[in-house]
């Protein structure tokens, strides 16, 4: 059986976070079981974009500061890093409150630049992964338990997609991010290359609705552990409210045979799982339902079928972040205003998950609109 340990956090005040994450580890032998003398210990937090604490879109830095100070109490060096989705991490680390912790207990931050390339032996053969991310001593995965409008939630596993470096994030979106079945494989090949030894989820704060970056903060109270990200996964979806079949991630374990898919394989500790669970997050619009049809109505009806990015007509400063973080490059400014080659879209929302403004919206094809309301 594979453990993921449940507890309640209901603030991210000093006197809860520490003692909450000391609970949550006891099952598995505290972080002693995790990290020895002298080693670097790299922790992978949620490092999206430049946004605040309370916008939950990042790990939430007295999260990040408790896990720092067991780290060091079991002997381990800590080190901090990722690979954000547009910025500087430095910028990143200083918006997100992260640089403050991580200057104030001597921690090192890292920035994923320098890659190594890696055989996969899956469906894709060769990723470019970060070389601090490959070649820590031991990695502790921090996600942030949100909503995702192209997965339906990130957590655990999709965390661990900040191990490819920048502007590569953008061509394995325009690879894979047309087909979630086909996207979910790539990140759970990227989880098999490097496995995380301990995986903590801040889920005291998390988020619903239309995220990873425009959703609504909900307060949920919990952090969740487990060695295992997928069964992490599962129990943080259940804990959610969010049915299998919109969980590409799980399913696509499933079909791939990876340990943790299966529910029945889990069990839960620390606080009763019926006491975690509250009511069910808000999921993200419906985006797409064109999956399972034949190619050629797929091309003749995919504007009719899926969500759309749409420019708002308050707030956008026409940065041009989106333009550049958009992987098919189907984003232009022209005359003042956004431009989109839908037929090049790919739906990934890359653009409305990176915008610093929330400026981007999303529209609803006309057949998508009518189904939404029956279902």
């Amino acid at each position: 059986m594979l453990t993921v340990s449940i507890q309640r956090a209901e603030t991210y005040g000093p006197d809860i976070i520490a003692p909450a994450l000391i609970r949550l580890l006891e099952p598995f032998g505290g972080m002693g079981a995790f990290v020895r003398p002298g080693e670097r210990v790299l922790l992978k937090p949620n490092m999206l974009a430049a946004k605040e604490p309370e916008r939950a879109v990042t790990t939430h830095p007295a999260v990040l500061r408790a896990v720092i100070g067991l780290v060091r109490e079991a002997g381990g060096v800590p080190l901090v890093g990722d690979s954000p989705g547009v910025g500087g991490i430095r910028r990143v680390a200083e918006k997100s409150g992260m640089l403050a912790v991580i200057e104030e207990t001597g921690a090192e931050l890292v920035a994923f630049e320098e890659t190594a390339a890696v055989q996969a032996g899956g469906l894709f053969k060769r990723f470019d992964i970060a070389r601090p991310y490959l070649e820590a001593d031991k990695l502790i995965n921090l996600p942030k338990l949100k909503t995702h409008e192209m997965m339906t939630m990130t957590c655990a596993v999709k965390n661990l997609f900040g191990a490819v470096v920048g502007t590569a994030k953008a061509g394995w979106h325009l690879k894979a991010g047309a087909d979630r079945e086909l996207f979910a494989r790539m990140l759970l090949e990227i989880y098999l290359i490097r496995k995380p030894e301990l995986t903590i989820v801040d889920g005291v704060l998390a988020m619903e609705g239309n995220g990873p970056g425009s959703g609504d903060p909900r307060h949920a109270g919990l952090l969740l552990a487990g060695t295992n990200p997928v069964a992490v996964d599962v129990v943080a979806a259940e804990l959610a409210g969010i049915p299998k079949k919109l969980l590409w991630v799980e399913r696509a374990a499933e079909a791939l045979g990876i340990d943790g898919w299966d529910r029945t394989t889990i069990e839960t500790c620390g606080i009763p799982f019926d006491e975690a669970k509250g009511p069910p997050f808000l999921l993200p619009h419906l985006s797409d339902v064109q999956f399972g049809l034949p190619r050629f109505l797929k091309n003749r009806l995919r504007h009719y079928l899926t969500s759309r990015p749409v420019q708002r007509a308050e707030g956008c400063k026409l940065c041009g972040i989106c333009r550049d973080a958009c992987p098919p490059r189907a984003i232009e400014i022209r005359h003042g205003k956004l431009h989109f080659d839908y037929h090049a879209c790919i739906r990934c929302f890359c653009c409305r998950e990176l915008c610093p403004e929330d400026a981007l919206d999303v529209r609803e094809g006309a057949l998508l609109k009518i189904i939404r309301k029956c279902v």
